[in-house]
This record gives structure tokens, sequence and C-alpha cells, in this order.
């Protein structure tokens, strides 16, 4: 099945975590410490990782910008009795993909692990390289530039884009979005397509000279649309 990390420093959810994901056939390595989850990511490389917030010896949202930045592949989901929502966006922002507040279903947490460990990718389109204005998304590469600037994207926001490109000037579903980006039976908030959105925004606006990044606009109620330019792409 995947390799797991669980980062969790009560005793008894760390256990019961532990227990029943080996349960279900997954390999897992819990460390109670966020120190103790760097050194098991320096030598290991995981599928996915647990992250509890409320750690005893370092912030859970370090911690979780160190593993996003040791193992980029890697799913980060956090684990949090935090309900305040600058807690959850900025645990987006720092690199986490999903989250859980506590008290959560085992049911929930499986089949969100499920949704992630499946990675649909976003649906090819027939053009291996997209272009909206100044914007070109090279597919097969999985490269952006905005004016000739290479912009880095996470894995996610990427394919986000990519998403938005296919149908650049038409309106996309937040329902299409979730399913064609993060997985057709997603189970829980959709948040982190909100997060994603504004990580865009402000990664193609930070790009310098003339190249204006394509606007996304958020159609309440529906979902975003990324705006041609005038006279079309």
């Amino acid at each position: 099945m995947a390799d797991l990390l669980v980062v969790e420093d009560d005793e008894t959810i760390g256990a019961a975590l532990t227990t029943g994901l080996r349960a279900y056939g997954h390999a897992v390595s819990w460390q109670r410490t966020g120190r103790g989850a760097l050194d098991a990511a320096a030598g290991r490389v995981f599928d996915l990782a647990l992250l509890d917030l409320g750690l005893p010896d370092l912030d859970g949202i370090e911690v979780c910008r160190r593993l996003r930045a040791r193992q980029p592949g890697t799913v980060l989901m956090m684990l949090t009795a935090r309900s305040e929502e600058m807690d959850v966006v900025v645990g987006l922002e720092a690199g986490a993909d999903d989250y859980l507040t506590k008290p959560f279903r085992f049911g929930e947490l499986l089949a969100r692990i499920r949704a992630h460990l499946r990675r649909n990718a976003v649906p090819v389109p027939s053009q291996t390289v997209l272009t909206v204005g100044d914007l070109v998304v090279d597919v097969a590469a999985r490269r952006v530039t905005l004016g000739g600037v290479e912009v880095p994207l996470r894995t996610k926001e990427f394919e986000l884009l990519t998403r938005l490109a296919v149908d650049a000037g038409a309106a996309v579903s937040r329902d299409t979005l979730m399913a064609d980006v993060w997985d057709a039976h997603w189970y829980g908030s959709t948040k982190t397509l909100d997060v994603h959105v504004a990580a865009l925004r402000r990664k193609l606006g930070a790009v310098p000279g003339p190249a204006g990044p394509p606007q996304v606009t958020t159609l309440r109620g529906h979902g975003y649309r990324m705006e041609l330019p005038r006279g079309g792409r």
C-alpha cells in the first residue's frame, strides 16, 4: 500500500492511528516530536504524512514547511484541534495539502487518505502547451512561464493552473476543480481549493516585468474562471 508518516505526540491518538492504518496494509512510521519527524524524513521518502500541529518541541507549521521543502512530492495532511480559520489557512500556505480537525472519524481520515493517494491527474489537454496571453503552460515539461519568466509551482498549484487554462474564458465549478485536480470522490472541506487559488494569484502576480498575469475571477457560489486577454488567447 502506502508509506505513511504519523506525527502525533498524544499516545492514545498516535497508537490508534498507527494500529488502524497498519490494519489497512499501510507501512507506518510514528514520530512523537517535530524533530523526530524531520529526522525520519531525512532518510525515507513518504507517500503521505499526517502532521499534528500541536507538537511539544517545534511549531507544527514550521515542521510542515520543512517537510514540504525536504519532500515536495509527499502529501501533507494537518491534524489539528485548532478550529480557527487563520490556523488552517497558514498551514495550507505553509505547504500542507489538506487538514482534518480533531475529533475526527477514522473512516473520514481513511477516505481522505485514499483520495490523496489516488492522485487523479488533470485531464490531459489536446495541446501539450497552453497559452493564455503571456502565460505559457508546458504540460509535458510541467513548466510555467509568464512573459518568459519561469514561475515555480507546487504540484497541485500546477495542476490547478493547467485545469483553469484548459477552459480559459469559461466558468469551472468548484466540484469540477476538486474532482479533476484532487479526486473525483473527495471527502470533506474544499477550503484547500481557495488557498491554492490564492497562492497562484500571489505567485503569478509576483513576476516582475510588463507581462501581467491572467486574472482568475471568483464566481461566488459556483467556482472560478481564468479570464482571456482582450482579443482572445
